[in-house]
């Protein structure tokens, strides 16, 4: 089976502390990945290193066999890469369809159409419509993201983000916030994301992500500490030390 993803010896600092301590890890094509670890442990890092938002100090990416460190994040966004933050970036004046509009506009020539209304784009804002529908928010298309329920928005992240046809899908947190009843419907989506898109998640809600993931990677200090099954994660020593408080 070919990769998705592979890291080498990835690493990074600032001022002289490391966050990354050189990660090396392997996700297959169509798998699903959980990475947890305590606050700090680097999770957010690693996610920012991979889509380029951060820069690495040493070490190799490689998306699909290519490498990509040098690569800006736009450019890794075109050869496949999507992702949500752990904190909603939205543009919260705007309706649920044009933040989609937007995200499906991202990866195409007629976003240098600028002497063209959005409007006039009527494949694209069926498009979005139809994302939306996956998702289940087509009911609220039009209204603005500053009046719709968290849950919501973290869905709308998730359906932006699918939209633009990823091959490879990081999840910072996505069940973060969420109450018991949207928990349930995230997962839900998560679980019907095609098996052709390849899905990489931190989460803190462990009894709810584990489900959704094959392997876990457990990550300590900007270090992978252990990695396996749900079940060979769980039964750990060090799992238990530095995440499960035992």
């Amino acid at each position: 089976m070919s990769s998705a993803l592979e890291l080498g010896d990835l690493r990074k600092s600032f001022g002289g502390l490391p966050a990354m301590n050189g990660v090396s890890l392997r996700v297959e094509a169509g798998e699903r990945r959980l990475i947890i670890g305590p606050n700090g442990a680097g999770k957010t890092t690693l996610f920012n290193l991979i889509t380029g938002d951060l820069e690495r100090d040493s070490g190799s990416i490689r998306l699909f066999g290519h490498e990509v460190s040098r690569l800006k994040p736009h450019q890794r966004a075109h050869r496949g890469l999507a992702r949500t933050y752990q904190i909603i970036t939205l543009f919260p004046k705007d309706s649920l369809q044009h933040n989609i509009v937007l995200s499906l506009l991202g990866l195409r020539r007629m976003r240098w159409g600028t002497f063209k209304a959005l409007a006039r784009y009527t494949e694209v804002e069926e498009e979005a419509r139809e994302v939306l529908k996956r998702v289940g928010l087509e009911h609220l298309s039009r209204r603005p993201i500053a009046e719709v329920a968290y849950g919501e928005k973290r869905r709308l992240e998730i359906a932006m983000a699918l939209a633009q046809k990823p091959k490879l899908l990081l999840l910072d947190e996505p069940l973060a916030g969420l109450s018991r009843e949207e928990r349930a419907a995230m997962k839900d989506l998560i679980g019907r994301i095609p098996r052709e898109v390849t899905v990489v998640m931190i989460e803190h809600d462990m009894d709810t992500a584990l489900d959704l993931a094959e392997r876990i990677t457990v990550l300590h200090y900007g270090s992978v500490i252990v990695e396996g099954t749900r079940a060979e994660i769980i039964a750990d020593p060090k799992t238990r030390e530095v995440y499960l408080g035992d």
